[in-house]
């Protein structure tokens, strides 16, 4: 397993500065750019010319793309990369018409199933314009993103733990609840909210978890993982599989959560968003390492005041962590005519100098994980590293007990989703809402043909 070792189990933030940019620095990979770039259509001057889509992200990650496609194009002369930035949400509209168009950008950002993708026959197969030694640098646990049955469609740019916990330091003082580790199982979750709501103001509340049906889907797939060991579909992908006492005592937690009052009705922000946290209206929030770098920005006064750690684990998990990984790719069109050149800019990015990717997760306040050890090394030793004590917990404790998004469809994931909000707000019982969920997702499996489709490893 490709993670560096651990140093502690927990920590609290304490004492940070404020975090300092790298130098973006110009280095190559193994491949040289454009030495293999003859399968597209050439200008007169022998330059094959790129399109790279990516989504509109934070400002410091557009800079970031911004600049290294200018500094591939600087560094040789065989192929130009033009980078398009699309608004997030109107990404999906204008990619699925460029598909249909046959306008596919060659190369492009991506956070889907690549299963879904490739059974669609939209992405390139990476085996034979990627070198295989770049691709085997890709860490295990980025691997089931990557590739399907050895076969990689996609270079990742980063993993990103989903489910991450919290914590309000004072808050917790004030209610005599441990500040320096925070809870480890429910149980010590629910022991802690126990204290801390008698000592809460008007709208406060003990915790802001996912409360709605698709947050539900796509953020407690690893809970799903640490309170059942398995997830929604047999492994064949025949049939559901979560009628059991894991998917139910899942599904009691947020229920209790609800029905104690530890949480708000209506949520107070999204669950991606640390609104609700960095103006001290919880106690603990759970959302993605991401919310860091919001809390760095907008409430930098909470920084010293924040704990980080894993999300709580069943009292069964047995060592299997309650995160998720979110992820970032990038891919190939599968009908690019510039497939070589393609692949060339990606592996000079991805795959090549760390220094190239340095920037990004310094910039992107050590929240994010690089899928390389040569790049988490490289991040590693940036002096910024020492102002993000979190980096150490992301890399080290949560990344390597956390599983990859599955690879079935959403439908899949919305139907356990909407079975867990229903159970959470009193709306139907564990049983009936399984039961519901499993014709669901039956359906699902009968309407996509998904036994033919299930991974073979």
């Amino acid at each position: 397993m490709a993670i560096n070792t651990s140093k502690k189990r927990r920590i609290v933030l304490s004492a940070l500065g404020a975090l300092t940019a790298a130098g973006m620095l110009a280095g190559c990979g193994s491949s040289t750019p454009g030495q293999s770039a003859d399968d597209g259509k050439q200008n007169a001057d022998g330059v094959t010319t790129i399109e790279f889509w990516h989504r509109t992200f934070t400002p410091v990650e557009n800079e970031w793309y911004a600049d290294v496609v200018k500094k591939f194009n600087e560094a040789q002369d065989k192929i130009k990369v033009v980078d398009t930035e699309i608004p997030a949400d109107a990404w999906d509209q204008k990619m699925k018409a460029a598909q249909a168009a046959g306008k596919a950008p060659d190369i492009y950002t991506f956070s889907a199933s690549i299963n879904d993708a490739v059974n669609a026959g939209q992405l390139h197969a990476l085996n034979d314009i990627v070198p295989q030694d770049k691709l085997d640098e890709i860490i295990e646990q980025a691997q089931p993103i990557s590739q399907i049955d050895g076969t990689y469609y996609a270079y990742p740019l980063l993993l990103e733990p989903q489910t991450v916990l919290f914590w309000n330091k004072e808050m917790l003082d004030n209610a005599g609840v441990d500040s320096a580790n925070g809870p480890e199982t429910w149980d010590d979750l629910m022991a802690a909210c126990a204290k801390i709501q008698p000592t809460l103001d008007k709208g406060q509340y003990c915790i802001s978890p996912a409360s709605d049906a698709p947050t539900f889907a796509w953020s407690t797939v690893g809970q799903q993982w640490n309170f059942a060991g398995h997830t929604a579909l047999s492994d064949d992908w025949t049939k559901p599989n979560i009628n059991d006492d894991g998917y139910k005592n899942l599904m009691d937690r947020y229920k209790q959560l609800w029905d104690e009052g530890y949480m708000p009705k209506q949520a107070l922000a999204a669950y991606v968003e640390g609104k609700d946290f960095g103006e001290q209206k919880v106690a603990f929030k759970v959302s993605g390492s991401w919310m860091m770098s919001e809390i760095g920005s907008d409430y930098p006064d909470m920084l010293t005041n924040t704990g980080v750690g894993a999300f709580v684990n069943s009292e069964d998990a047995d060592g299997r962590g309650a995160t998720t990984l979110g992820n970032f790719r990038w891919v190939i069109d599968a009908k690019t005519q510039n497939a070589q050149a393609a692949a060339d800019f990606m592996t000079w990015v991805l795959a090549g100098d760390p220094e190239v990717l340095v920037p990004f997760f310094v910039e992107t306040q050590f929240t994010k994980v690089p899928v390389r050890t040569a790049v988490q090394d490289a991040v590693a030793d940036d002096e910024a590293a020492a102002d993000a004590p979190w980096s150490d917990i992301v890399v080290n404790e949560i990344i390597p007990t956390s599983i990859p998004e599955p690879t079935y469809p959403w439908d899949v994931s919305l139907a356990v989703g909407t079975a867990m909000e229903s159970v959470m707000k009193g709306a139907t019982s564990p049983d009936a809402a399984i039961a519901t969920a499993e014709k669901a997702i039956q359906t699902v499996i009968d309407r996509e043909n998904l036994p033919d489709k299930a991974p073979k490893n």
